[in-house]
Parts: structure tokens; sequence; C-alpha cells
């Protein structure tokens, strides 16, 4: 792979070779609607590690009703009273379904024991029950893959340095996330902790380097192909019939409609 003598790879060939992925991943989506599989992928990692832009790539070519993105907000009085896992439990993927947490039941591991929010009696039950919550996943046919997304203090910080200047990307800057940028030594505490509980053989952790955002989406993308043992089930081509000519039918007058003003076919 081509890459730029500062060791990044050039955005000609992270071009390509994301097209070339995501056409695989159409495969795989195909071979999981024909043959039924049940994969749930969840994405962790710290803030502004680079989870949505790799979902985003990964789910953009994709249809919809069968690869869905789950980001569930904060839960609400009623949820904080159900089983732990419940909430999550209803998203969990049917036969010919892919479904991404963008976040998951591992909030209680990190932002929640970080932040307080809540027991610890709760966190001890939790981490007693996760890994056997997921083995019971595993054996009930739902391929269980998780991702934790590693990105550097100094990264981070450039990173957040960056959203302050754009626009479109202040939103990422909740209040939450400001605080975690406080809490890196808290944050790192609560991942090793994690991991030391959660990293079974069931359902292991996949590490993901993204201090580079290009090299994480691919190196994301190519390894979790790499896991799912799709085959290629392209469907033949189809040609497309000469369109009979349509008779009967007279158009209203185009001034009866309203249009959408064409602001921008006036620019120049």
């Amino acid at each position: 792979m081509v890459r730029k003598k500062s060791g990044k790879i050039s955005n000609a060939v992270y071009e390509r070779e994301l097209g070339r992925l995501q056409i695989e991943l159409i495969k795989l989506q195909e071979w999981v609607k024909v043959s039924g599989h049940k994969i749930a992928l969840i994405f962790e990692g710290r803030d502004a590690a680079g989870k949505g832009g790799t979902i985003k790539r990964i789910t953009e070519a994709m249809n919809p009703r069968i690869c869905q993105v789950v980001a569930l907000p904060a839960p609400t009085e009623r949820e904080k009273t159900q089983w732990y896992f419940q909430r999550y439990v209803q998203h969990l993927p049917a036969a010919g379904e892919i479904v991404i947490f963008d976040r998951s039941w591992y909030n209680r591991a990190g932002v929640e024991r970080v932040m307080g929010f809540c027991s610890d009696k709760e966190y001890q039950e939790y981490m007693r029950s996760c890994p056997e919550f997921e083995r019971m996943l595993v054996r009930s046919g739902t391929q269980l893959i998780k991702y934790w997304f590693s990105v550097s203090d100094e990264e981070q910080e450039r990173r957040f340095q960056r959203r302050l200047t754009d626009p479109t990307k202040r939103w990422k800057l909740s209040p939450m996330d400001l605080e975690s940028r406080k809490r890196w030594v808290d944050y790192s505490l609560a991942k090793d902790l994690m991991f030391s509980h959660t990293d079974i053989k069931q359902a292991p952790w996949y590490v993901v380097n993204s201090d580079v955002k290009k090299h994480a989406r691919l190196n994301c993308i190519s390894h979790l192909l790499s896991l799912i043992p799709y085959e290629d089930l392209t469907p033949e081509e189809i040609a497309l019939e000469e369109r009979p000519q349509q008779r009967g039918y007279v158009r209203p007058p185009m001034e009866d409609q309203t249009f959408v003003p064409e602001v921008h076919s006036q620019l120049k």
C-alpha cells in the first residue's frame, strides 16, 4: 500500500482501497441476508477516537434495512429501573441483520463508572454479568464483534481543538466530552479493568490504533471482513427492458405545483 513520506496513506490510495472494501461489505450484506446470519458490532473508545467516522464508512453503501446503527441516548427514569441490559436487548439483530452499536452496554464500565452514574454494587454486578450475557448471545447464534478505538492523549487533544473551530463538529463537544478530557487517567484505569473482565474467548476485544483516521477505517473494515465467512452471492446482472410507451396520462400544469427555489443553479 502506497504511503506518503509522512507515513500516512495518500488520499487517492485511501479512496481506492475504501471503495474496494465497501464492495466487499456489499457482498457481506448479501450473504448475511441469504444465510440468516446475525452480527452485532460494538464500537467503543475514547471521545474523538474516530468511531463515528468508521461506522459511517461501513454503512454508507449498505442497505439500512439490513445494517442498522444503534446509538442510544441516556436512559430514561423508567429504563434506569430495568435490568441493565434490557434496553439493548431489543436492538439485537434478528436473522439476516447486522446491528452496529455506537456505544453500547459498555457505558456502565466506562462513563457511568468514571462519572459516578452507577453505584459500586451496580458496577460489580455488571462486571459479573456482562461476560455471561455475551456468552449467551454467542451461544444463541449471534456473532458478537467488539472494537476498541485507541487514540493517544496528544491526538485526542488536537481533535478537540479542531472541533472548536469547525461549525459542523461543535455539537460533538458535549459537557460530558469536556469532562472526559480532564479524566484521561480515570478512563484509562476503567478501560483496563473492563478489559480484564470482558476480554473473553467467545467475544474478545479488538483494539484499533486510531491516531490516523484513514488507517483506522481501512484496518477496521479489513479486519471485520476477515472475521466473517461470507461468500460472494452477488446476483446476476440485471438487464433493463425497454420501457413501454406510456399512454393515457396528462401531466398537471407545472404552475400548479410548488417547487423548491433553484438558488444554487444561479451561482457562478
